[in-house]
């Protein structure tokens, strides 16, 4: 792969037919991005219970440890945005992948609580600079038939990291004692992710700018060649003459999102952000394991069934990645809200009743949970975040929609031990209650965007 913004800016090829492989190999690179967003956010749900004992951690300060790095992740998701807009989306997500790569090392050799919190935020300011950039470069460098499938492989990526993270606590958890782990093991963990970062850092050399930015910032002729590597010529003119078009109808400054229509769009953006966390996800994500042992579990058996969580999470975004382009946005998110609530309400019910029977009843309807979950609201989120905003503003507009949903990440992650502690089963109902009028939000507002490409949704608000 070559980076098209240095290599061929004098030089238009003829390419009567684009790419798929292409398209396919620049949005895995992308992806990788995801992959450090989930490995990062992840990597906590093994480390927390040994975290907690290194420093001997009360449930507010363990709920400070879990979520520190959403601080972080609020402070890159509100900078990334006006960065991107201004200095492109590549460089900025390769400023993200340098700050895992230095999060991981440093969280793994710090010897105090404070030490450990400033890494593990600088990290998260990576995160929150992925988590937005990552599904956004895809979205502007994707034809629009299959961009819901190609954003969508950016949460699979994002659940992959998880896994793989899951498996890395748990092999690491098993090479020594309690004491060992407590002292050693969790740094094990952390330092871990040193090699994927260093990997997407890499890569991200080889890969070229978005074509939209190029094209708003005046860089036509390498803008129409990626366009044509994509696409063919044909798709690239036309393309190009629609990016065009539309930012002239545009206006630049963020104050654009408060006009009406864009305002409309930013509402929908913000709402589905918040309710992606308030759903509750994080609680299973981060502390499952907690849960487990919550529910009569030894530290092993909760480990192996925080890898089944998993395993559930990737194999239900697959079926979002296959069905998103052809069932649409809207359906998936009613499906996928519904059974949230529905699986909450009975692990609430399980919890409360303690019909652990030995956590077989609890495991079940976390996985429930967890998989309803994937089929959209993780994947699909993000897919309607990264194209309902105009070309000008998106990375801005992106910025405030990711913001809000770090915000919501973080009340979520930092009161959730304290609710489980205190409200055991009640506080499973109270997310139930939320994936509930999540329902509500995607029957009454939300449009459908599938098959549109981001030009027309863009002048739909227009």
């Amino acid at each position: 792969m070559a980076d098209f913004e240095t290599k061929e800016h004098n030089q238009i090829h003829a390419r009567p037919e684009g790419s798929m492989g292409y398209v396919a190999l620049v949005a895995a690179v992308a992806a990788l991005g995801g992959l450090l967003f989930g490995y990062d956010t992840a990597v906590i749900s093994g480390a927390i219970g040994f975290l907690r004992a290194r420093f001997e951690l009360s449930p507010m300060m363990t709920g400070w440890a879990a979520s520190s790095a959403l601080v972080g992740c609020i402070l890159g998701a509100l900078c990334a945005g006006t960065l991107s807009d201004r200095f492109g989306r590549k460089r900025i997500m390769m400023l993200a992948g340098a700050m895992f790569l230095i999060s991981a090392l440093w969280s793994a050799i710090a010897y105090q609580l404070f030490d450990f919190i400033i890494a593990r935020i600088i990290g998260g300011v990576g995160v929150g600079a992925a988590s937005m950039l990552s599904p956004l470069y895809i979205a502007e460098i994707s034809p629009a038939k299959i961009r819901g499938r190609l954003v969508s492989v950016n949460q699979f990526a994002i659940i992959s990291g998880m896994l793989v993270v899951y498996f890395v606590n748990a092999i690491i958890a098993q090479q020594g004692s309690e004491a060992w782990n407590v002292q050693y093991g969790w740094r094990w963990m952390f330092g871990s992710e040193a090699l994927p970062a260093g990997l997407f850092f890499g890569l991200l050399f080889l890969v070229p700018e978005s074509p939209r930015w190029l094209t708003e910032m005046g860089k036509e002729d390498p803008a129409k060649n990626i366009l044509s590597r994509i696409g063919g010529d044909e798709h690239a003119k036309s393309e190009l003459l629609e990016i065009k078009a539309t930012i002239a109808m545009e206006g630049g400054s963020i104050w654009e999102v408060l006009k009406p229509g864009i305002r409309t769009a930013l509402f929908i953006g913000v709402g589905l952000a918040i309710f992606q966390q308030i759903t509750g996800i994080n609680t299973v994500l981060y502390y499952a394991p907690e849960i487990f042992r919550s529910a009569g579990l030894t530290a092993d058996a909760a480990l192996s069934d925080t890898v089944i969580v998993g395993i559930v999470n990737l194999a239900f975004t697959v079926v979002a990645i296959a069905v998103v382009d052809k069932l649409g946005r809207k359906p998936l998110l009613l499906i996928a809200s519904a059974g949230m609530s529905l699986s909450l309400f009975f692990l609430g019910r399980a919890i409360r009743l303690e019909q652990f029977d030995e956590g077989r009843w609890v495991l079940f309807f976390v996985l429930t949970y967890v998989a309803s979950f994937a089929v959209a609201m993780g994947p699909v989120v993000w897919v309607v975040m990264s194209e309902i905003f105009p070309t000008k503003i998106r990375g801005r507009a992106m910025s405030v929609a990711t913001v809000c949903l770090w915000v919501a990440c973080f009340f979520v992650s930092l009161f959730f031990p304290y609710m489980l502690e205190t409200l055991q089963g009640l506080a499973f109902w109270v997310y139930a209650v939320i994936s509930a009028l999540a329902f509500v939000f995607v029957l009454l507002i939300l449009p459908e965007t599938k098959g549109k490409t981001l030009e027309e949704i863009a002048k739909s608000w227009l």
